[in-house]
């Protein structure tokens, strides 16, 4: 399996994971698609990562699943058509799982068209940081696709299910701008300082309490949908455990002795 369809790199605690298939709009090929999954597993299981930078190379950041590729290797085996896209998309999916799931907070930095399956793959950073020359599109609708890629739940979780709705049944584009207002991005920022934005989001994470802002996106994500009082048992538990680390005594011993003197 080529390592150059997504480079990887870590270094000071910050893993750096590129798309790389500029030439096809960093779509992703069932290369690709293997790559994103290990590299997933990796990402969460090393304690060395703190935090992570997701981003791309070439005009687009992604324009979802490599039909072409996918059809190609279709009409080359005697699997049926919809159990070879079936079975990518599992090990797809398998990928932005275990990502959601983990305590490593994510930054995407957005420099081109996002469309289709890349918005679920943009939606599993954290935060979102776009350049105003950025686009956002589903597309799903105009080759008679569903979503894929988690964008029938990352979606809606950002901006609403009517707007998601509305996004997924027409080809409306939007603009960056439009993408900020709909909260589908956190930030909107020229090109030129994009990835200095994103790693400047990156480097505070690691710099401050890691482990804290890491508890932090799994509560956020592990709350939806679950039953109030198993979410308010999950937050006191983890706050009890919080107040425990050396950062957090340091942080709130100087609060109280700050409090103290007003």
């Amino acid at each position: 399996m080529p390592d150059d369809v997504i480079l990887f790199d870590v270094r000071d605690g910050l893993a750096h994971v590129t798309l790389n298939r500029p030439a096809r709009l960093n779509a992703v090929d069932p290369a690709a698609i293997a790559r994103w999954q290990d590299l997933a597993h990796e990402i969460a299981d090393r304690d060395d990562i703190g935090a992570v930078l997701f981003d791309a190379n070439g005009r687009a950041f992604c324009a979802g699943g490599d039909v072409l590729a996918m059809s190609a290797l279709a009409s080359d085996g005697d699997e049926p058509a919809g159990e070879v896209v079936r079975r990518l998309a599992d090990r797809i999916h398998d990928g932005h799982r275990i990502l959601r799931e983990s305590t490593k907070p994510i930054v995407a930095a957005v420099q081109g068209p996002v469309a289709g399956g890349g918005l679920g793959f943009m939606l599993v950073a954290d935060v979102v940081i776009a350049s105003d020359r950025a686009t956002f599109a589903s597309r799903y609708a105009d080759i008679g696709l569903t979503p894929d890629c988690g964008v029938s739940t990352l979606l809606p979780e950002a901006v609403g299910v009517r707007r998601a709705l509305e996004l997924t049944l027409t080809s409306r584009t939007l603009t960056a701008a439009e993408a900020l207002d709909w909260g589908l991005v956190a930030e909107v920022v020229a090109p030129d300082a994009l990835d200095a934005r994103a790693r400047a989001v990156a480097s505070a994470w690691l710099a401050g309490p890691t482990s804290a802002f890491g508890q932090t996106k799994r509560l956020m994500h592990s709350g939806l949908g679950r039953p109030f009082q198993e979410a308010l048992d999950d937050e006191a538990r983890t706050i009890g455990a919080s107040i425990e680390t050396p950062y957090a005594r340091r942080a709130v011993a100087e609060f109280a002795r700050s409090a103290s003197s007003r």
